[in-house]
């Protein structure tokens, strides 16, 4: 088993680092997931779950990867044709899904580490009857951030077009007004911003994705969104719940509702634009690498950063690793070629501060 050592040295873009008070949560007692006492503790993380989340809407929790719900989101939420915005892995994987239940499905597809305009969404609506249009807010794969809101209206604007969001890893992390901006379902999962064990998905349905629903026989099982909204109803959830999880899950809200989600939007933010001056002042002196994701697109959670030639992401790694970080190579193709931050969950600019300063020394050794 891997030593723990203390916090604040594991910076992989998901699962990120949990703090051991939140482990420790976890060591509550089993209960039937029909007791009263797993009633009241699914209604304690309601409100602040909702307040993440921005909605008035029940926030679906399942025992699954946030993959479930991007499955989910499919299966309930898109009636004929689906139209996929692709810019890195996990918005592919969000168009894979979306054949693999067999309806049809096309990708709107830009380079990975480019964002998706609504000027592209409005035109690719013109010219193809879709219903449905997937969308990774913060492609972990990247460190790209989509312009969900603008990419709502534009779906909006087209007709009867529902937005699937994909906020992974960005939700906790990023401003994300799931009701104001109009989101028609959203989902996250528990091991990124909201720096949780792995497990756990989230998801928030508005009402028409019911409708869509109660329309799909074929919807499946497991995701179904109008058993979902009729548990959650009863402070329950339709299969059985991770219990030692929620548990985990409750102590970690109620810090967040403590810090504030806009206090927590704005540490994350801080902790992104330090890594990019670091990038930046590194490229002054003379390390060829930069920022894959362009201004105006960078999530606050995660950042990707291009690597010089001579180096590779695995070697970044593991000179990290030599100094007790952690730190992810590209995903995929650009396992090579980049190297990724998780600035998310519980880590601090402290916490960055003591990174920057190991990964200095890997470029100018």
């Amino acid at each position: 088993m891997p030593e723990q050592k203390a916090f604040g040295h594991f910076f992989l873009p998901g699962p990120t680092e949990v703090r051991p008070a939140v482990l420790a949560a976890q060591d509550g007692p089993m209960m039937g997931h029909r007791d009263k006492g797993m009633e009241e503790l699914i209604a304690r993380v309601q409100p602040g779950l909702r307040a993440i989340f921005r909605t008035e809407r029940p926030v679906y929790i399942a025992a699954s990867s946030a993959t479930g719900f991007m499955e989910g989101a499919v299966r309930n939420g898109a009636r004929r044709r689906v139209l996929s915005l692709v810019n890195g892995a996990f918005s592919e994987r969000f168009y894979k899904i979306a054949l693999a239940t067999g309806l049809e499905a096309d990708a709107l597809t830009v380079p990975w580490g480019e964002a998706h305009t609504p000027e592209m969404l409005a035109d690719a609506l013109k010219k193809k009857d879709y219903d449905a249009v997937t969308v990774v807010h913060s492609e972990t794969s990247t460190g790209v951030l989509n312009p969900i809101r603008e990419l709502a209206e534009a779906a909006h604007a087209a007709g009867d077009v529902a937005l699937l969001v994909d906020a992974v890893s960005s939700m906790a992390g990023a401003q994300i007004e799931t009701d104001e901006w109009g989101l028609d379902f959203v989902l996250t999962g528990s091991q990124k911003a909201f720096a949780l064990p792995p497990g756990l998905a989230f998801g928030v349905a508005q009402p028409h994705i019911l409708e869509r629903a109660a329309g799909k026989p074929d919807r499946g099982v497991y995701f179904d969104f109008l058993e979902f909204e009729k548990n959650i109803q009863k402070n329950q959830t339709p299969n059985t719940p991770a219990v030692s999880l929620i548990y985990a899950l409750a102590a970690q809200v109620d810090d967040i509702m403590r810090e504030g989600v806009e206090a927590r939007w704005a540490r994350h933010e801080a902790m992104a634009r330090r890594t990019y001056e670091w990038v930046d002042s590194l490229r002054e002196r003379g390390v060829d690498i930069s920022v894959v994701a362009p201004e105006g697109n960078r999530a606050p959670t995660v950042t990707c950063i291009r690597l010089p030639e001579g180096i590779t992401g695995p070697q970044v790694v593991a000179a990290a690793k030599a100094k007790g970080y952690t730190v992810a190579p590209g995903y995929g193709k650009t396992k090579d070629e980049w190297f990724r931050i998780g600035h998310m969950g519980d880590h601090t600019l402290e916490g960055l501060e003591g990174l920057l300063a190991v990964l200095e020394g890997v470029f100018l050794q």
